[in-house]
Order: C-alpha cells, then structure tokens, then sequence
C-alpha cells in the first residue's frame, strides 16, 4: 500500500478490502492493491496576534470568504509561531515572552490547551511540520538565538534542542518539504538565507540558498515541490512573493506579488494555494486581508476574505 500527501502529514489508516479510510471517512477505494491517496486540507487558521490577542480564526480553503472565530489559546500573546499535525494546531513561544505550546483540534472547534514548552522561552521564531513533529528555529529571548527545537505530534510534551541554525536569528518564515525544514530571512540584518534541517535525523541547518530580497517579518508557505516567502520588512513593507525548490538547493525567484505591501502575516497552505493572512504596513497596522495566491503558475495574489480582527504577528496553521 502507497501513501502520498500532498503536504505530507501523518494520518491514521485502515487497510480492508482495498479500502483507506481516515477515521471513518472513506477517502479512497478501489480493487486494486496499490494506489495512492491525496490527503487535502479544508481550512486555515490565524491564532494570537497583536496587540496580544488569543483568538483562533478559521477560513475555508474550498471557497473564498471572510474567517470565523472559533476557539482562544490558554494566554493572549503575539509574535507567536504555528506548526500543524494531520489533526492539530499547535502555537508556540511568543510575547509576553514565553515557552507555552498551544494546542487545537482541527475536527472540532474549541479552545486551545497547554501541552508543553519550548526548551527556552521566545518570540518570533520560525515554524516548520515534519509527519511527527513540529519544530520552532530561531527566535528572540530576548537575545537571538540559533535553536532547532522539536516536540511530537504522537504525545503531549515539551521540545528538545535537536540542532542549530547557520545563524542566530528572529522573524523569519518556516517552510516543510517532505523531509526537510526550511527557515527563510529574518534578522538581524535584515537577512537572505534559506537554511535547511533534515527531518529523519536531528541535526544543524545547512545555508542552501537565497530569498530575493532580504527581509524579516515574512510569511512562509509550502507546496509540495516549493517553499514560499510573502510580504515582509525590508525596510518597509514589501509585496514580493518569492519561491525557491525542494528538489534541489538553489535561490528563490520573484514569482508574485500580495494584493498590498505588508510585514508579520500568518502563512497558511492548502493543496493548491498559499494564504497570507493580517499583517501590518508603517501606516496601517492591524490588516485583516486574507490573499491566496497559485501553486500551480506563479501569479500574484488576490485579496479573498477577511480575518475577524486586524492583526499581525500572528501563527499559521493549515488542517
């Protein structure tokens, strides 16, 4: 039997007369026995935000329209990171500095528990999502650090530092291919690596690229075949929407731009689509736009629904 996720992200499975099934949801059968399954994500989420909110949104991937609130996190925060299992969101770090890992379910919607801590408390770092795992890189404390943590999907517990970061760094975005984790940019600087850290063993990071532009307080998505970085401070508000392969280590190419400049959006990915959700210009903090943008052709983004309350410095969650 063959498995492919498009992101890939552990499920439960039961195999019965050619038969897959997550839960009790039959997600594809047929008489033979090899085949593949797409495993498709329905929605969004923004959790926390500024100025400290603990609100958890949740917006449709099957349709454009604006978000609804559907849970709080156990503490108001902002410059907070997501990470997403098959079943979860989890929300870790953040200010009011701290080491707290949130987590919600996706099947039901409620409020968020307290399910361990980062091993140091600190903000703005990157998020990234292995089929086990979610790992926090980087990050403020409020002295930049270089830390990989860890912390598993399959139980309740606290992080372990794992590896480090070419860098020391804060702000950055965090993307996940199928084996690795990505953090893009950040500062100080502001900076334009793209390090890699691999899944399967705990290890440092590898300087592997560069984003187009040097920048922090930028949003991360993920493709199944590409990393994306959206929006940003550089300084100012940047549009670019920049994207760099999985496949092989090389630097990112402008492929788009968002519907509006902005620095500290919450990336989210579906199958198809990447999202960037809130933010904040210079002169307008406390966006609520939500863009989705093509995995597809590269194009620029379109403003597709609203959050519901501005905000930036906010987590992505994706499930």
């Amino acid at each position: 039997m063959t498995i492919s996720k498009i992101p890939t992200y552990m499920i439960s499975t039961t195999y019965d007369n050619a038969k897959i099934a997550v839960g009790s949801n039959v997600i594809y059968s047929t008489a033979n026995s090899s085949f593949i399954v797409t495993l498709a994500f329905m929605n969004g989420y923004t959790s926390a935000g500024t100025t400290n909110v603990n609100t958890i949104d949740k917006f449709p991937f099957a349709t454009d329209a604006n978000a609804t609130d559907v849970g709080d996190l156990t503490q108001s925060r902002q410059w907070v990171v997501g990470q997403s299992s098959s079943t979860h969101g989890y929300t870790s770090g953040g200010s009011p500095i701290t080491d707290t890992i949130d987590k919600f379910s996706f099947s039901a919607d409620g409020n968020a528990t307290d399910v361990g801590n980062l091993t140091q408390s600190r903000w703005f770092p990157a998020g990234q999502s292995s089929n086990e795992n979610g790992y926090a890189s980087g990050g403020g404390s409020p002295t930049t650090t270089n830390t990989i943590d860890k912390f598993s999907f399959t139980a309740d517990g606290n992080a372990t530092d794992v590896g480090d970061l070419t860098v020391s760094r804060q702000g950055a975005a965090g993307q996940s291919s199928d084996a690795s984790g990505y953090t893009s940019g950040g500062t100080p600087g502001p900076l334009n690596t793209v390090d890699k850290f691999p899944f399967s063993s705990d290890a440092n990071a590898a300087d592997v690229g560069d984003i187009t532009q040097a920048r922090f307080y930028n949003a991360g998505q993920s493709s199944s075949t590409n990393g994306y970085n959206s929006g940003g401070f550089s300084p100012g508000a940047v549009n670019t929407v920049d994207k760099f392969p999985f496949s092989s280590d090389n630097n990112a190419t402008d492929v788009g731009d968002l519907s509006q400049a902005r620095y500290g959006s919450a990336g989210q990915s579906s199958t198809t689509s990447g999202y960037t959700s809130g933010g904040a210009t210079p002169l307008t903090p406390n966006l609520n736009t939500i863009d989705k943008f093509p995995f597809a052709s590269d194009a620029n983004a379109t403003d597709v629904g609203d959050l519901t309350q501005g905000r930036y410095h906010s987590a992505g969650q994706q499930g």
